[in-house]
């Protein structure tokens, strides 16, 4: 005879199987606010400050490109920023286990978040490792990309820095510069087309060991080591990026490099795709999406002010990119100054301004040995701690879902030691001479735009809509003791969701493959293999949807219904406990009323 069980009764005990008592196990928290602080700051001010906001802001209109990262800065980047931290500080779980426990419907978001942070841990790293080779060769009596008298140089080498008589001077078409032949031929030795890999360069390597080492001893302690590394990794690039501003304005042309980088355009902003720019340079800029946030959250206190953090970790993150515009843009000023020619034509973004353009500005400077080797360092340190805090979210995110297994003796140290040697193994393969087209396929798809958007479209709806913006702001008001601005409110409802559609149908809808330096077109399979990161995290939402209804027992509207309901082992709010409390106040006045009748009843009895 089958047996029949509420699907409520059965879905709580099956929950309460996945999540062992938190009290249990000791997780660990921060040891002090300033390490949660440091830690996120390191996260999400990176690389991108530095190479890709000022490039953006001189292309979309200078000054006027203000207006609409502002705007996404406050509709989406502060809210879904302050979301995904709070329910980490509120619910003490990674991204996975926090969206089983605050929507089961949406666990989905937690896995992709999480391959995205995989793919990203695998391929950001890289950039160190040609950073770090490039500071290694900045210690030499001269810079190796100084001068074409190299063995990797070629016959079509010329040095255009060189100050010489320009007259009657002709250069050959395919002249190429000693700064690119270094990037090209001694560190990359780049072949031809994507189809031939090559060998694998040991040189950068052992630059990729060295990175990956680092990263595994920054975090093989949890928030102990990482809050304490952080100290150094978070705030040293600060002290680099001061002496490199300081060293930029003082140059000749950097005034000119400075108005190049912020001259208002109005006529920019009718473009759309300056609004583009502006909204996906927000959702890089502050690791909004991939579950980072939310593993730092959640190490911290119950009752830390999560929001007065969030507005000033943002703050601190846009006046960083402001800033380093004025370093990178000085420095390019003066090159072109030197050159004799415009800033529209030495200026890049990405790989090309770190390893090309700025390498070539420094090496034009007295004393270039000393700038390239501070240059260098802030790279390695902006990338280094983003880096080893997605690896820390990342294992927190996996020994969250068996705590009871993973926090015991080394077995957490072990998990982030198989992280660390596979991602290795498989970075392996961008370090060969064919490794640059397989990071470009990793840069572009992997950690897309469109995936972020998809993701805070699902987030905003299920905090705003499923889960309530109003239990939401219950829960912050109970941890930091009052309600933060309506307006986070409202825009978690509406504005963003509403605001991150319209961007991500017109990302779509703009969408074009992937070219290598914008001419070589990839075979099928690597536009294959690039679709494959895109998709392998954004179907996972769909993907545990329909696993999670199909477990779930109970007719459909009972299983979206059960699946829409938050954990009970959440901590209550004071407005919950209070609920609580009244609704069990008639039962306690019935049972005094019942006593006091007895005991009267039982006097009698004894007087008779």
């Amino acid at each position: 005879m089958d047996k029949h069980y509420d699907p409520d009764v059965k879905f709580k005990l099956d929950m309460g199987k996945a999540h062992p008592a938190p009290t249990a196990i000791t997780r660990g928290q921060w040891s002090s606010k300033l390490d949660f602080l440091l830690a996120v700051a390191g996260q999400i001010i990176g690389l991108g400050n530095v190479w890709r906001f000022p490039y953006l802001c001189y292309k979309n209109g200078g000054g006027v490109f203000f207006i609409p990262y502002i705007l996404f800065l406050f509709t989406c980047g502060i809210p879904l920023f302050l979301m995904e931290t709070s329910l980490g500080q509120y619910t003490t779980q990674g991204s996975i286990t926090c969206w089983r426990k605050i929507c089961p419907l949406f666990e989905g978001i937690g896995y992709g978040s999480q391959v995205v942070v995989l793919y990203s841990s695998i391929y950001y790293i890289i950039i160190l490792a040609w950073a770090f080779f490039y500071l290694f060769s900045s210690f030499s009596s001269e810079l190796p990309w100084a001068s074409c008298r190299n063995s990797w140089n070629t016959e079509t080498c010329v040095e255009f820095d060189r100050k010489v008589d320009h007259i009657n001077w002709s250069v050959a078409v395919n002249a190429t510069s000693p700064v690119r032949e270094f990037w090209e031929r001694r560190v990359l030795n780049i072949t031809g087309n994507i189809h031939e890999l090559g060998n694998i360069r040991w040189e950068l390597a052992l630059c990729l060991l060295l990175s990956w080492i680092i990263c595994y001893f920054c975090v093989w302690k949890g928030v102990k080591s990482t809050g304490k590394v952080v100290y150094f990794t978070a705030t040293f690039p600060y002290v680099m990026l001061v002496v490199l501003l300081v060293r930029g304005v003082t140059l000749p042309g950097a005034i000119e490099g400075i108005k190049f980088y912020l001259y208002p355009d109005p006529s920019r902003l009718t473009d759309p795709q300056v609004w583009m720019d502006a909204g996906t340079q927000i959702f890089y800029s502050y690791a909004i999406c991939i579950g980072c946030l939310t593993a730092l959250g959640s190490y911290n206190k119950y009752n830390n002010n999560c929001y007065k953090d969030c507005i000033y970790l943002c703050l601190l993150n846009s006046g960083t990119s402001f800033v380093a515009g004025f370093a990178i843009f000085s420095a390019l000023g003066f090159m072109a100054y030197e050159q004799n020619t415009e800033i529209s034509k030495v200026a890049e973004s990405g790989p090309g301004l770190a390893f090309i353009v700025y390498p070539r500005a420094v090496a034009m400077m007295p004393l270039p040995q000393l700038w390239a080797i501070f240059f260098f360092i802030m790279i390695i340190l902006l990338g280094l701690d983003s880096e080893f805090v997605g690896l820390e979210a990342l294992t927190t995110a996996i020994s969250d879902m068996n705590p009871s297994f993973f926090h015991v003796g080394h077995r957490r140290k072990l998990l982030l030691l198989a992280i660390s040697v596979g991602c290795f193994f498989i970075g392996l393969v961008m370090v060969t001479e064919g490794g640059l087209y397989i990071f470009q396929l990793f840069d572009y798809y992997s950690v897309s735009g469109m995936t972020l958007l998809l993701f805070s479209i699902l987030q905003s709806v299920s905090v705003g809509w499923v889960f309530g913006a109003d239990r939401f702001y219950d829960i912050i008001e109970d941890m930091i003791g009052y309600r933060p601005l309506p307006l986070i409110k409202y825009c978690l409802k509406y504005i963003t969701p509403v605001i991150c559609m319209g961007t991500f149908f017109f990302s779509f809808v703009k969408y074009t493959p992937l070219k290598f330096n914008n001419t070589f077109e990839y075979p099928w399979w690597g536009y294959a293999l690039g679709w494959w990161f895109t998709l392998s995290s954004t179907l996972m939402v769909p993907f545990w949807m329909m696993y999670n209804l199909s477990i779930t027992p109970g007719t459909l509207r009972q299983r979206i219904s059960i699946l829409c309901t938050p954990a009970d082992d959440l901590p209550l709010t004071k407005a919950q406990k209070n609920k609580k409390l009244e609704a069990n106040r008639p039962f306690s006045s019935n049972v005094s009323e019942l006593e006091m009748t007895n005991l009267t009843t039982s006097r009698d009895t004894d007087h008779m």
